[in-house]
This record gives C-alpha cells, structure tokens and sequence, in this order.
C-alpha cells in the first residue's frame, strides 16, 4: 500500500540538503529523471539554467544512489525532451556523458544516459520541417490503457484533442470512450527507484511545471498526450477563453492546415509556415494571444500528466495496472534558478537559490507553488491529484504536510509558509490574476 509521508524538505543551503529519505537498496534499478526539455531558451540560446535541470543537483543525486548500491544495481539518467530539441547539445551543457563515467570508474555502478524520444524533429518558424528516427528506449516502449480509470472517461472534449503532431485524428482515436492509451517508455516501468529532477518554472498550460507535470518526459509518443480541444469552452473546448468569429476562423484555418501538412510531407511544412506568418498577424502572435489551451481554462493537460504519474507508479511490465503497491518515488525540484513569465522555455531567469524535495510529489509540489506565490487550489493537476479514489498519487492532505527547513521562519505547517514572503512569480501571461496567492 501506498506510505503517508507529509515531510517536505524546504533548503536554502543546498549543500547541507539530505537525501537520505531516498530508500535505495543493493541491486535496484534507478532512475534519475531530469527535466531536460529543450538545451535553451527558445528565445536566447545561450540561457540554458532556467530551462533545465542544475548540473549540480543531477552529480549530487547520482552520487547519492552510487553510493547507496555499492557497486550493484544500475542507474539510468532519462528523459524524453521536446522532440524539435538536441539531447546532445543538453547532454554537452550539463556534461552528463563525463559525469557517467567518471562515477561508473569510482563506484562500479553503471551509469548511463537515454534520449527516451523515438522522433526529433526540425523545427523552422514554429513548422515542422523534417524528422529523424531515433532508437528511442532500448528496453522498448509499454501501452497502458486506464479505461474507465482515465481522466479523460467521459470527458467532453472527446474527439477534440489535438497533441504535439499534426496528425490529431491518430491521438483521438488512442482516447475515445474505454480506450484511454498511453505509451509509456519501459526504462522507467521496469525501474525500482525513481527520481523525479524537475525544475520550480511556470507553465503556458498548467500554470507551473513541477514534480507531476515533468512526468510527460516517461512517454514513448506525445502523439499519444491530449493537450487541449479545439474550441472555447462553450464549443467543449479549452484552446481559447472566447467564442468570436475571429475566434472559429482560426480553429477551422488550423485544423485545415495541420491536415494539410500531415498528408504533404514535402510541400506542407512550406505551406504551414505561410500560414503561420499570415496569420500572427491577423490573430496575433503566440507572445501576447491565448491559443493552443496556453491559459487557466486548460482542462486537458492537467488530465493527462495525472494519468501519467498514474502509469508510472501503478505499472506493470506486461501493461497491466496494479491496485497497489506503488512504485518507490522521490522528487527534488531544482528551484536554484527558477523561469517566471512565458514558461517552461521562453521566460525569465528567477534566482532564488533553493531546493525542495520528499517522498510525496503532491506535497513537493504543494511547497514549491506556495514559494512561488502561487495558490495550489487554483492549479488544477495539484488540486484535482488530491480527489483520485482510484489509483491514487498521494494519501497526503495539505493540512498534514510539515515543512523542515534551514530557514527558521520556513519550517512547520503550509498554513504557516502561506504567511511567509514568497518569491512572487510572475505568472505565464494566459494565468496572471488567476493564480496567484491572495495577500
């Protein structure tokens, strides 16, 4: 059965951060996930420290689980990034092909590295140009169906969605009625450990991206991962608050387009790309206009990152899902330097130098909104990740969670860090007056 384990570390002193809550025993498997995205921001290539994991934080929890198995088990350090990014310019940056050997050679565990992506695409101007094959996960990839389980079971942006491809007809056919499906990498099933490394960064559709949501990089597809419905919500949709005509014109435009580009491989991108220039004119450009669910409205995205920490922690290696015994699960959200504004990759740096971990991702995650100013009931994936009755995240209530810290004014309830002076992020601009803590 799942363990009760309301403590949140909340650290200042990085150096002084113990991770002996991390359970690890001789001959696990680890995995150590990072949030690995994107090797910069879209906008600056050579800020890459807002956008992904701290080099320090991954050597640190590396170390820690060499150390613990003794020259035995195995430690995979995975993600799936986003598939128009270079794993190898991210691997460069943080010089984790260097750190692998080098603590392979000192402990006698292995080390590797996995691109979990089994596509990466060209990306000019915001089209898709061409892509390349990638091995993907070398222990292959598992489909879990929820069923009647998922959250999206009679949702009604059924037939709706559209994803990360053009081709959104293949995605709403992997979530229609009792076919709720997700291709999750095996690496990360088979494991016995995992480690969750995500960044303290807002988010364009789930208003932050933290512990729960930095699990969409476990997938084998993103065309598999519904992100919003087309519409307004008064269509049962959430790519956009309104319903104008201005509004209709662009949904029928973009749908046409997408199908265009999908069955035109070659003269498509070019005709995308047209459009697209086209029509940041007339409708605006994606910096300042809600589009593609990037504000509060979104009812989508948060149910598909909880139906993939779902997977994750349930999951069997045939595909089956167990009713209990989760999987052993840790997260340290790596808030040194944060991303405020137009996150996960085109905000602004936020210093704030400190580190939040424990052994419930929803409680993490509870902390890290509330150092961000932010009002957690008012982000759904942490809301809605309290009220699942079945295959649950978290049997921790937020009246339960005790913070230890270094910072003395830190430490104690949630309702005590409510008082406290936070960090004020500045939210994504689809959430601003909608997230935020009230003073």
């Amino acid at each position: 059965m799942m363990q009760k384990d309301p403590k949140v570390l909340l650290y200042k002193n990085l150096y002084n951060f113990d991770l002996s809550f991390i359970k690890i025993i001789t001959n696990d498997l680890v995995i150590i996930k990072p949030n690995l995205v994107r090797e910069s921001k879209e906008t600056d290539p050579n800020e890459w420290e807002s956008v992904i994991t701290s080099p320090w934080l991954i050597r640190k929890v590396t170390e820690y689980a060499c150390q613990q198995l003794k020259g035995t088990g195995k430690i995979t350090i995975c993600d799936a990034p986003q598939t128009d990014s270079s794993f190898e310019k991210i691997v460069q940056r943080l010089g984790l092909h260097e750190l692998a050997k080098e603590l392979t050679e000192k402990y006698g565990t292995p080390v590797e590295i996995i691109d979990l992506r089994n596509e990466e695409w060209k990306n000019e101007g915001g089209v898709i140009t061409r892509r390349k094959k990638l091995q993907g996960d070398p222990n292959g990839a598992l489909e879990f169906n929820l069923g009647n389980k998922s959250l999206f079971y009679h949702h009604h942006g059924e037939g709706k969605y559209y994803g990360a491809d053009y081709d959104y007809k293949t995605l709403n056919k992997h979530h229609s009625g009792e076919n709720q499906e997700y291709l999750i990498c095996s690496t990360p099933i088979l494991s016995d450990v995992f480690i969750n490394l995500p960044k303290l960064k807002t988010h364009k559709k789930t208003g932050a991206t933290l512990s729960l949501k930095n699990l969409v990089g476990i997938n084998a597809d993103k065309n598999w991962l519904p992100h919003h419905a087309f519409g307004s919500p008064d269509q049962n949709g959430d790519e956009y608050p309104d319903i104008s005509l201005k509004r209709k014109i662009e949904t029928f435009g973009s749908k046409f387009v997408k199908r265009f580009t999908f069955s035109n491989p070659i003269i498509g991108p070019i005709f995308a790309r047209f459009f697209r220039n086209k029509g940041a004119k007339i409708f605006g450009s994606g910096s300042d206009t809600i589009r593609s669910g990037n504000w509060y409205g979104n009812d989508t995205t948060w149910r598909m990152t909880l139906d993939l920490n779902r997977c994750l922690l349930y999951g069997n290696a045939d595909g089956t899902l167990r009713n209990n015994s989760p999987k052993r699960y840790y997260s340290i959200i790596d808030g040194i330097i944060g991303m405020e504004g137009v996150g996960p990759m085109q905000g602004t740096q936020k210093k704030c130098g400190i580190t939040i971990g424990g052994s419930d991702p929803v409680a993490v995650d509870i902390v890290a909104a509330t150092m961000m100013g932010f009002d957690w009931r008012k982000i759904p994936v942490i809301r809605e990740s309290l009220n699942l009755q079945e295959l649950p995240i978290t049997l921790c209530k937020p009246e339960e969670i005790i913070i230890d810290s270094d910072v003395l004014e830190w430490k104690g309830t949630l309702e005590n860090l409510q008082k406290q002076k936070h960090f004020d992020f500045e939210p994504h601009f689809g959430w601003k007056n909608h997230i935020e803590l009230t003073k």
